[in-house]
């Protein structure tokens, strides 16, 4: 007397496809992973007590004030509000500036409009250089 295990028809060693995913694998490593986790995290943290002096600058320290050159499509030049053109970029630039602030160390921002021809702001560029600004750096839109 013998028992048919399965329904299908076939051969005698005939068995169905499995088309499911063994998860155990993975929530073995996940475990593991959490309790290597667990235990690192607490060796990581400083536990050195230590008082540290209060970070406070002393009055008067202020950073200085950012300065912005900004170009229009049609070549007008501003320094903050204030117009130039390009023959007299530089000695606007130091004036705005004055006399206590070093122009090698200075970063000057350049806001230039997208529809800017590239001359003009290659122009702009070369007259920073030639009067000593070599820390420039240029300002966009955030998309966000």
């Amino acid at each position: 007397m013998a028992a048919k295990l399965s329904s299908g028809g076939g051969g005698r060693y005939e068995e169905s496809q499995n088309a499911d995913i063994n998860v155990t694998p993975f929530v073995d490593v996940m475990l593991v992973l959490l309790i290597i986790f667990m235990v690192a995290a607490p060796m990581a943290a400083v536990t050195v007590k230590v008082a540290l002096p209060p970070a406070v600058a002393p009055p008067g320290t202020n950073p200085p004030k950012p300065v912005y050159i900004s170009i229009q499509p049609g070549g007008n030049l501003f320094i903050q509000d204030f117009r130039t053109d390009l023959a007299m970029l530089g000695d606007d630039l130091r004036k705005q500036l004055g006399e206590s602030r070093n122009p090698e160390k200075e970063r000057i921002f350049i806001r230039a409009d997208k529809d800017v021809l590239y001359g003009d702001f290659m122009g702009v560029m070369n007259m920073l250089q030639d009067n000593g600004f070599y820390s420039v750096a240029l300002v966009g839109e955030d998309d966000s």
